[in-house]
């Protein structure tokens, strides 16, 4: 059993000593780094630490693109006996940065070239740092900065005259010990930072690893941010305990250059899994479709039908290819190897499966990518949980759900008054196991709150089948109540209304207490456009007329959902939005609506929005066709 991350890197280097365990691109290629080579430059990192002064307990903030640098870093944070910080490189505005700076009682940084303006916009504010170690070189050091080069030269030099101070000082470390905290993304100004300790780490890396079998041949490339407990664990730690290999993405210049690598890598190093997000997910699917319809119309076709036979054959993976089904196998045969061959192909044709998280995929996705041969399962966890909790693999899934439990793991399902309810009853998810954290950073109250006799309350809504598999449908914590008190989940109806109709690219559903349900709709203007240029094509959009033609074809799109429509009886109709504002601005990081796992954050677009959703309650207000909508087309 590991109980350190020390533990768990020392055991691999004595397992797969020679093995590649990471992957780097800076040229032209991708170069491996072994897991001794590691271990070398960990222990290196680690003294230059020592030298300047670091010591145990501190904490030392992480701020870069994902590379060989950030999780050698790391490592060689937590061998100096230090705590790692991990700080997301969307942060762009400094009251963020500042507030996990200082809340975190950061003494030293380490940070790349691209984000370093960042750190020299804020170091006025930032008294208690005594370092900053700059990954990239600069042709001019500020005032408590120091190169990479530099700190590695000193750790050579440390660990010359005294061998052993690092393997000393990291016996040391005990499993209680914190490795990180991880600030969440949070939906007020003060985010939480999750207190992560060794042994919540190399503990769910033990739960992971009953779910999936990695073999040492295996290569991921992370393609979600570094700083996020899910990319840990499911990434470079579950593949560090089983031998295999971890690629990061090539930097660019800029984020969007980075984007821009990640399909240009992943051919590059052929993955045999990925993790993703449903952004992620949604984009590579966009990016499909594009490029089959690009084909002509007779591929588009045959695409279509082969996902239609894909889909009946495939059911929802558990129940597939059922003896009335198995005429179909050789057809799919075929359109395998003509259709969906080619696109594996994009995917650098070793890749075997991904993994899901961060928010829950629709299953419409999740079919989408079985048929064409490369499944993402859907998993659920959660900062608080080191992530994991469940989820769905190549051996052991039902699409639609989020999994299968980690093992060895406690979970119940609880209503609002604290009590466990049976099978396919919805409630709140609470689990229990070594994967929770030690709680919230200098934050008791919130602490307790979360954390009741060491059962970590989660805040999410789900049940539980007769077979082990977790159904998550949304947040506990964000319920839609009636007047008459009844509590509904939004966020099922929300995925199906973005999913179903290109008109909504973003909806959020509201009711507290309210005689009805209401909706801020963040609208596709081109798919509008191009509506009514069909419909009216001497019409043009300036007009009062052109708006009025879309904003009724949104209302329709949403009746679809009611009596007579298409997804009739979908939804309890009592749940479907009567009243709707269109906002003119999409909900984003940059906005603060949206956090960095894509997830709309509920409380403040309420907040934004709190004048138009009180309109949306006023007298005659169910009509979509009014000034402020009008005006938010413009």
């Amino acid at each position: 059993m590991n109980s350190t991350i020390i533990d768990l890197l020392n055991q691999s280097v004595d397992k797969y000593a020679k093995n590649p365990f990471l992957w780097e691109k800076i040229t032209n290629e991708f170069t491996s780094t072994s897991y001794f080579e590691t271990k070398q430059q960990v222990h290196l990192l680690a003294a230059g630490l020592i030298q300047i002064g670091v010591v145990k307990s501190d904490k030392i903030a992480l701020l870069s693109e994902g590379r060989n640098a950030w999780i050698i870093g790391e490592l060689g944070i937590l061998h100096a006996g230090a705590v790692n910080v991990p700080l997301s490189i969307k942060l762009e505005e400094s009251n963020d940065l500042v507030f996990r700076l200082l809340h975190s009682e950061a003494k030293y940084i380490l940070v790349s070239g691209n984000q370093l303006p960042k750190i020299r916009a804020i170091m006025s504010e930032l008294s208690a740092v005594k370092r900053v170690i700059v990954f990239d070189e600069q042709p001019i050091y500020q005032d408590r900065e120091i190169s990479l080069t530099d700190l590695n030269k000193l750790g050579a030099g440390y660990l010359k005259k005294n061998p052993q101070v690092v393997i000393e000082l990291s016996k040391s470390i005990l499993p209680s010990d914190l490795a990180n905290i991880s600030y969440t993304s949070g939906t007020t100004a003060d985010p939480k930072g999750i207190m992560l300790t060794h042994r919540n780490y190399t503990a769910n890396v033990e739960q992971a690893l009953t779910l999936m079998t990695i073999p040492t041949s295996y290569r991921t490339l992370i393609i979600l941010p570094l700083d996020h407990c899910f990319a840990h664990v499911a990434g470079f730690y579950s593949f560090m305990a089983s031998g295999a290999s971890v690629g990061t993405v090539q930097s660019g210049k800029t984020g969007m250059e980075t984007l821009k690598n990640i399909p240009i890598n992943i051919k590059e190093l052929k993955p045999n899994l990925l993790l993703s997000v449903p952004a992620l997910a949604k984009s590579f699917k966009k990016n499909i479709e594009g490029g089959i319809r690009a084909k002509g119309a007779v591929i588009n076709s045959m695409f279509r039908f082969a996902l239609f036979l894909s889909y009946s054959y495939n059911k929802e993976g558990f129940n597939r290819a059922e003896s009335l089904q198995k005429w179909k196998k050789p057809l799919l045969d075929i359109f395998d190897k003509i259709i969906f061959a080619k696109i594996r192909e994009s995917f650098g044709g070793q890749l075997e499966f991904f993994i899901g998280g961060g928010a829950l995929l629709d299953i419409d996705l999740q079919r989408f990518y079985y048929a064409i041969g490369i499944p993402m399962f859907q998993g659920y966890g959660l900062s608080e949980a080191t992530p994991i909790i469940s989820s769905n693999g190549l051996e052991n899934h039902k699409l639609g759900s989020s999994g299968y439990l980690v093992r060895p793991m406690e979970l119940k399902i609880c209503n609002s008054d604290g009590i466990e309810i049976p099978n396919f009853e919805k409630g709140e998810i609470v689990i229990k196991g070594e994967n929770v954290m030690a709680g919230y950073y200098k934050n008791d109250k919130s602490t307790s709150e979360t954390i009741i006799d060491g059962w970590l309350h989660t805040g999410d809504m789900g049940y539980m089948d007769n077979d082990g598999f977790l159904y998550v449908v949304g947040r506990f914590k964000s319920l839609l109540i009636s007047s008459d008190g009844e509590k509904y989940s939004p966020e099922g109806i929300e995925e199906s209304l973005v999913t179903n109709s290109n008109f909504i690219d973003q909806i959020l559903l509201y009711n507290n207490q309210h005689p009805y349900t209401s909706a801020l709709v963040v609208p596709n203007k081109e798919t509008m456009k191009r509506y009514v240029h069909h419909k009216k094509p001497h019409l043009k959009w300036e007009t009062k007329e052109a708006k009025e033609l879309a904003l009724n074809k949104l209302q329709r799109e949403i009746n679809e959902y009611r009596k007579a429509g298409k997804y009739e009886g979908l939804f309890p109709e009592r749940w479907l939005p009567a009243a709707i504002a269109v906002i003119g601005e999409p909900f984003t990081e940059q906005n603060g609506l949206v956090n960095s796992t894509m997830k709309v954050m509920r409380g403040r677009v309420e907040e934004r929005f709190v004048q138009r959703i009180e309109g949306l309650y006023a007298s005659g207000a169910k009509a979509i066709v009014n000034s402020e909508n009008i005006q938010a087309l413009m």
